[in-house]
């Protein structure tokens, strides 16, 4: 389809650009024009959210400010008058996913001529997939990007009552607004935006190209923010950031992260735990703190990604197998029963089977406590895309495999030694494969499900663990010590 007026289409060239200007901390930038108020009165919304917990938490500011224009959530999307899809471009298999379900709409909207299906998030970033909208799913009339959620009163005037088909995606650095509305999903658990974008540039990774660059929110905000949020109830808070362990170098905070992290914990909410780390920024700082406040859970996702250090330069992660495994081994001395996570991707262009050894060789010296495995995809835009993608589907499949059965035994063998320890747990609610039980997480992460009665959501009791599954746990509550 040929571009209309007023459309902003994605550029991946321009949004790999970093300049050394400071980024703008926007304080009043988000406003809801008057022609806007109440365009969602008597009209309802279905948001649906694919991907990690970036998203999450930028769904819950679409929600917010949805229904700041008066819109209500609905789970029936047929139902639905305005149809959102927050989209993740990491991988091929959720785009095709979020395509699918796209293409299932087209029936709603051949029967239903207001409806609004929009397309925004990472997969909104991307000049193929836009593309791929534009001229296959042409029943999608509103598309915008992960730097313009402010604008989305605007761009829903546009569609609803002007009946334009709107394209805005900005390809750019990006900014800080912190005066975004928020509609919280949890009610005892909370996402806190510690900074935006990234700028490792791992060369398989299309997130520096959809998230703009590494910018830092103000210390103050965050802690507000967090100090809010226990006011409110909450018991648990994770500072977010696609790499957190660059916080604040931007602003030229003294400490950086690991200095926000003490901060956040002398607010004294119940539990405090971060995501992404990448292994390159993670700081003896940062583990003396993590070490040093009751607070900080013992609990790290430490992506590691490949057990070969030539493998691990293609990808352009700037650490090699060695330095990952010292800074693992600081880690698990300094923070007693720490649990660790990690992400490996197999079938990397051009690995061979001695480097996937490697790679189970990682594997058989962390023990880590969970695995996200992924086959190697090519993201259009980055340059392992231009690498050849020789290593066949049915080799990767088999590496897979065989790297799931050997941290899965690990995770097992760790989860036993929980077998007859009691453990504090944050209850979530009813299990939902038991309404008889209850579930919550430990503050090593682990999933535990346990039976008994007068527990609620967002209470920390303590449990006795009564057996091990390879991802959960299961036990009983302690009622003398709960009381």
């Amino acid at each position: 389809m040929k571009q209309q007026p007023g459309w902003v289409l994605p550029n991946l060239r321009e949004a790999q650009k970093r300049t050394h200007q400071d980024s703008k901390i926007e304080r009043a930038l988000f406003t809801i024009p008057a022609q806007c108020q109440g365009i969602g009165r008597g009209k309802y919304y279905y948001l649906r959210t694919y991907g990690c917990q970036a998203n999450e938490r930028d769904s819950e500011t679409l929600a917010g400010i949805l229904e700041d224009l008066q819109f209500t959530p609905t789970k029936d999307v047929a139902k639905a008058d305005l149809i959102l899809m927050n989209t993740c471009a990491v991988r091929k298999n959720a785009e095709d996913k979020v395509l699918g379900e796209i293409g299932h709409f087209k029936q709603l909207a051949q029967n239903r001529e207001d409806l609004v299906i929009g397309v925004c998030g990472c997969m909104a970033q991307e000049e193929s997939i836009v593309s791929t909208l534009l001229t296959t799913y042409r029943h999608v009339n509103l598309i915008f990007g992960t730097h313009n959620l402010h604008r989305l009163p605007e761009l829903l005037y546009k569609v609803m009552i002007g009946h334009e088909k709107c394209v805005e995606v900005y390809s750019k650095e990006g900014d800080v607004i912190e005066n975004l509305p928020v509609h919280r999903f949890g009610k005892h658990k909370a996402w806190v935006n510690i900074m935006y974008g990234c700028d490792k540039f791992c060369t398989y990774c299309i997130v520096p190209y959809t998230r703009g660059k590494e910018r830092s929110r103000q210390i103050e905000d965050i802690l507000d923010e967090v100090r809010t949020l226990k006011q409110e109830g909450y018991r648990e808070i994770t500072l977010l950031g696609q790499n957190v362990n660059a916080y604040g170098k931007d602003l030229g905070i003294e400490g950086g992260f690991a200095r926000l992290l003490a901060e956040t914990a002398k607010t004294g909410i119940d539990r405090i735990r971060f995501t992404t780390s990448h292994p390159w920024d993670f700081s003896d700082e940062m583990i003396e703190v993590i070490a040093t406040y009751d607070n900080i859970m013992p609990f790290i996702h430490l992506p590691v990604q490949s057990g070969d250090s030539d493998i691990l330069k293609i990808m352009g992660r700037r650490y090699t197998i060695e330095e990952y495994k010292t800074l693992f081994d600081k880690i698990m001395a300094r923070i007693p029963n720490c649990a660790v996570s990690t992400d490996i991707i197999v079938g990397f262009p051009n690995e061979s089977d001695e480097q996937f050894e490697h790679t189970m060789d990682i594997v058989d010296y962390c023990k880590f406590d969970n695995a996200f495995t992924f086959i190697y995809s090519p993201r259009e835009g980055t340059p392992a895309a231009q690498m050849e993608d020789n290593v066949p589907m049915e080799v990767k499949q088999k590496r897979l495999t065989r790297l799931n059965e050997r941290w899965n035994a690990y995770a097992l063998e760790k989860n036993k030694k929980y077998e007859g320890k009691i453990v504090d747990v944050l209850v979530d609610g009813p299990s939902k494969k038991n309404e008889s039980a209850y579930s919550g997480y430990t503050d090593t992460n682990k999933l535990v499900n346990f039976t008994g009665e007068g527990v609620q959501s967002g209470d920390i009791v303590k449990v006795k663990i009564t057996q091990a599954r390879t991802w959960s746990l299961h036990g009983e509550l302690l009622k003398e010590e709960n009381k």
